[in-house]
């Protein structure tokens, strides 16, 4: 499949996408809070989970970036994935998204690598948050593209014990719970679906392992205050299925600046090169 590359470079036209404080608190439950994080999923002082970001940024690449740039979705993969909070999220309202396609490199036989840049902003067109995703289309390499720049590697470092700890079990329906904040990819609820695409029952999203990795940082770095958290990337590494246990390791760096990893239980590594910065 041929990608439209006229677009690289080029702003699409504003995404509106209202919601509500249920749709908030269902994201909550979905990435695994519950009533002992009452202010997450109570609407009485409610906050917003950072991680939320994510959500709208799924409606902007479907509805606009997909059919504009022609994008494989039975070839695609989710590589990365970075948001950057710039004021607290709010409860309610209607924000509108601009998707760029900053660039595209060609890796051959492993497909097109994308990168896009996403910015939300509020009612009054104040930055809100910022995602960037990287996203592979398997049947598009091999156009002639540039193969772009080697990735910087990021490791916790070695010989010291992790300055927070979080060990997170998922829900064996916790895809399907998920799915209602916006990603229903079959992939994450039909196991026939699953079946062909290689996987023997369905899996977990990875913004969903993405959230569960948020909120160990939002408590291990941010003393549970959202107004802390300012950026998260992650490199997706491996699969995850619904009741696998996420344990998601911290270690300071530099002031503010963590190196993230998420594992399950069994040592696979889900999450990597993956850097928090909190205030």
């Amino acid at each position: 499949m041929t990608l439209n590359l006229d677009m690289v470079g080029k702003k699409m036209d504003p995404v509106p996408f209202t919601y509500d404080e249920d749709r908030v608190i269902l994201y909550a439950l979905g990435i695994g809070a519950g009533v002992q994080e009452l202010d997450f999923v109570y609407e009485k002082n409610l906050r917003v989970f950072p991680t939320f970001a994510v959500v709208p940024f799924i409606p902007s690449f479907l509805s606009s970036f997909v059919p504009q740039v022609k994008l494989n979705l039975l070839a695609v993969l989710h590589g990365e994935q970075k948001i950057t909070l710039h004021k607290p999220i709010p409860t309610s309202g209607t924000i509108y998204t601009t998707t760029t396609f900053d660039s595209v490199y060609d890796k051959g036989d492993k497909g097109a690598m994308l990168n896009i840049n996403f910015e939300t902003r509020d009612e009054n067109g104040d930055l809100l948050f910022e995602n960037r995703a990287v996203i592979v289309d398997r049947s598009a390499g091999n156009f002639g593209g540039d193969r772009g720049p080697k990735s910087e590697i990021v490791t916790p470092p070695e010989g010291r014990d992790p300055d927070f700890r979080f060990e997170y079990a998922t829900a064996t329906d916790q895809a399907a719970l998920y799915r209602l904040s916006g990603d229903k990819n079959p992939m994450h609820i039909d196991p026939e679906f699953a079946r062909k695409g290689g996987f023997h029952r369905p899996i977990l999203q990875g913004l969903c392992t993405f959230g569960f990795a948020g909120r160990a940082v939002l408590y291990g770095a941010c003393n549970g205050d959202p107004a802390r958290f300012k950026s998260f990337s992650v490199r997706f590494m491996n699969v995850v299925y619904p009741g696998d246990t996420l344990i998601t390791e911290g270690w300071e760096t530099d002031t503010g600046i963590y190196v993230i990893r998420t594992k399950t239980r069994d040592g696979r590594v889900v999450l990597g090169n993956a850097v928090a910065e909190v205030g």
